[in-house]
């Protein structure tokens, strides 16, 4: 399995988060001037973590946005087709919930769809 270097509020550009979103959501991929992840994350976000391959691509994302105070909310959970099946999500998350835990959030929340059951609660422990 290969490795991936994980970083809290890694570093990353909005044209790399906005092609691994695309590839994530299916979806088309915005320019920097529609979608702005950099700014977006620096004012809204407790911080980020990000998952990079050994070539330095961005194969994995999560958002972490907060109240400011105790509750902190899982957002945009991303990977990469390349980084797939090797627990890169489930990394992704626990390293979110450890920097929640440090920083003295008291919960933990995300929402997600019936499908996502078994990874957010079975492999992430929601």
């Amino acid at each position: 399995m290969p490795e991936h270097t994980l970083a809290w509020r890694g570093p990353f550009s909005s044209a790399e988060a906005n092609i691994l979103h695309a590839e994530a959501f299916d979806t088309r991929v915005f320019s920097d001037q529609e979608w702005d992840w950099v700014a977006q994350v620096e004012r809204y976000s407790m911080g980020w973590v990000t998952a990079r391959s050994a070539d330095g691509a961005l194969v994995g994302f999560v958002n972490v946005i907060w109240d400011g105070l105790v509750h902190a909310w899982i957002q945009d959970v991303m990977v990469a087709a390349s980084a797939r099946h090797q627990q890169v999500g489930v990394q992704l998350v626990h390293a979110a919930r450890d920097q929640c835990r440090e920083a003295g959030c008291e919960w933990l929340h995300v929402d997600f769809d019936d499908e996502l059951s078994n990874f957010y609660i079975d492999a992430c422990g929601f």
